[in-house]
């Protein structure tokens, strides 16, 4: 930390030699600054045991006296030439320490450790403000300047000259190599590449190429890790995205699921209101207003329908389907919607996983999406359905690792802008003309995968069309078996005892005399507790029909589940416009709100036979 605050937050540092606790070896340690946006968002660290830089001395070739010492900025040795083994991690004399620490670069007399007298030459990093000590024994100077001397002296002035000149034309030598290596630690630490020209001193151009070969380290790694960053950057992008669209359409789906709850009881009210009195009435004139009725009924179901995409699953309407062959069956609903300069291709791979979703959403979803192609193609141009498998193994975006089924619809059209693409998903965001589009198609769509526990990609760019794939994933469970369309509600076919559970008045007023036309025993509950109640009071129920969203602390859910343990011989059906929970009791129907009567009649008649083929 002392470190850091004295070289400042954008400083690269080095730390001073210390003694690893792990391996127990002296070691060294790297801190570079990393930036983001013009500011230091993370610091990368590095950690070296110090014989690596051992490597520095291997190709030297210093003569059998001189030692070659590094040490760092208090002085303790990090690697020395010679008898590293023995002198590494112990502390330089205090008057080396202090001359290095006054002087970047110089030569002083001093004992080196083994206690040799000796002359100096160091040179400090500015920026580590480690030393590179080279010490040569001064007896060794002292008979060199002996020889040169009695040279000098026998063979005249000229000579003398020309061994001064000479003095000069290798000290240059040396100090540009060293003044060289300096400049290339300073690019070094810049992250800038390190070029060197040869020197023609072995040693210096050894550690020329090391750092050369370090700047080429250094700079690959910084692009690595700069693509890494802007990998991890946007990822948390686009998970940010995502995150926000599933809040918003949570908030949605919450929305929607409270009203479609109470709008649906007042359609089923409506809805066996009508069949009631179509049952009772032979009169033409009456009957076709009655089933016109109906019909606008059904509309209405279908619109709510559609708003709980965004909601929590519906689990009376899945099914698991073979996918390829329910695209094939909807193909000329698709096609009907499109204009005759649009070409439909299908591109189904072979062996497609079953899926597990709402069929009527799933159309819907697929019919959504072809209609925006067509729209993006003004000119027309090649629509194409591709289904594939697909294993993840890594996350993509919100979906985790696993099988997933791929729709992927594919248009050549105009293509989105960024700023049309992020809003895209936004539920009622157009930029169609007005009574053009209501902004629902591809939120549908979105809501449609994520409800079925996939998700949606949305890929585009202008002029270059648009790819929307839904991510689905693989079912399971064995493929539904197809139902056949609904009966004939007669009076008087069925017999037993029956607890309807119903917390809406208006429902039971219409439901209690259907059931009871039938031929059922009716007793009605408000509530799940009451229900409780009910059966523990009386005797044993034939069938249990109930809501699931109820008041009070007992949902349908919960009193199937409490019917399981209970009164296990007794069957329950449940119905459902709305519910934040998954049924998840074993062997419980499940009818979706609102109800057809024949509906309600053959669930209960099959329960009974159940029932009765288990007595």
């Amino acid at each position: 930390m002392a470190l850091r605050e004295r070289a400042g937050s954008e400083a690269t540092i080095v730390s001073d030699v210390y003694l690893a606790p792990v391996g127990k070896s002296y070691s060294v340690a790297v801190q570079v600054p990393v930036k983001r946006n013009g500011r230091v968002a993370f610091y990368l660290g590095l950690g070296s045991f110090t014989r690596q830089l051992q490597s520095v001395f291997k190709e030297q070739q210093m003569p059998a006296g001189w030692i070659g010492t590094i040490i760092d900025r208090n002085g303790v040795v990090a690697a020395r030439s010679h008898e590293p083994e023995k002198f590494v991690g112990t502390p330089v004399r205090q008057d080396l320490v202090k001359v290095v620490q006054e002087n970047r670069e110089g030569f002083h007399d001093w004992d080196s450790l083994n206690g040799v007298p000796v002359t100096g030459f160091f040179n400090r990093a500015p920026a580590s403000e480690w030393t590179f000590v080279v010490n040569v024994p001064r007896n060794e100077l002292q008979q060199t300047v002996i020889r040169a001397t009695a040279l000098m002296v026998g063979i005249a002035l000229v000579l003398l000259g020309l061994a001064i000149a000479l003095a000069l034309i290798v000290g240059r030598k040396t100090a540009e190599p060293i003044e060289a290596l300096r400049l290339a630690a300073a690019n070094l630490r810049r992250g800038e590449p390190v070029t060197i020209q040869p020197s023609g001193v072995m040693e210096l151009d050894a550690v020329s190429i090391e750092m050369v070969r370090a700047s080429e380290e250094v700079r690959s790694t910084r692009v690595e890790l700069e693509t890494r960053v802007a990998d991890a950057v946007a990822t948390a992008e686009r998970s940010q995205r995502s995150l926000l669209q599933a809040q918003k359409l949570e908030a949605l789906g919450r929305l929607t699921g409270g009203i479609a709850h109470d709008f649906n009881n007042l359609l089923q009210t409506l809805s066996t209101g009508l069949q009631v009195a179509h049952l009772s009435s032979t009169e033409p004139r009456v009957r076709k207003p009655l089933e016109s009725c109906q019909r606008a009924v059904d509309r209405a179901a279908e619109l709510i329908r559609q708003l709980l995409a965004f909601g929590r699953v519906q689990d009376a309407r899945l099914a698991t389907i073979d996918l390829p062959r329910h695209i094939f069956e909807t193909t000329p609903m698709l096609k009907s919607g499109l204009r005759s300069d649009v070409q439909l291709h299908l591109d189904i791979a072979d062996e497609i996983w079953p899926v597990t979703v709402d069929p009527l959403q799933l159309e819907l979803a697929v019919l959504n999406l072809t209609i925006n192609a067509r729209d993006a193609m003004p000119s027309g141009g090649g629509l194409t359905i591709r289904i594939r498998n697909s294993t993840l193994h890594e996350p993509v975006g919100e979906l985790m690792t696993g099988d997933y089924v791929q729709i992927a619809v594919i248009d050549a059209g105009t293509g989105m802008s960024q700023d049309v693409l992020a809003k895209a998903l936004d539920p009622f965001f157009t930029t169609k003309s007005v009574g053009r589009g209501s902004g629902m198609g591809l939120p549908q769509a979105y809501g449609f995968a994520n409800q079925a526990g996939g998700t949606l990609i949305l890929e585009s760019k202008p002029g270059k069309g648009t790819t929307v794939t839904l991510y689905l994933p693989r079912a399971t469970a064995a493929l539904t078996a197809i139902q056949a369309g609904k009966g004939s509600l007669q009076p008087g076919t069925l017999s037993g005892r029956i607890l309807l559970v119903e917390d809406d008045p208006l429902v039971a007023d219409v439901v209690v005399p259907a059931l009871e036309a039938t031929g059922l025993t009716v007793r009605v509950a408000q509530s799940g507790d009451e229900a409780v109640a009910v059966l523990n009071a009386e005797q044993a129920f034939d069938v249990v029909f109930s809501d699931i969203v109820m008041p009070g602390q007992v949902s349908g859910i919960d009193l199937a589940e409490i019917i399981r343990n209970q009164f296990p011989a007794t069957p329950v059906v449940l119905a459902t416009g709305y519910s934040e929970r998954r049924v998840t009791v074993p062997g419980v129907r499940i009818l979706a709100k609102p109800y057809d009567l024949a509906e309600v009649v053959d669930a209960l008649h099959s329960e009974l036979r159940k029932k009765a083929a288990n007595s």
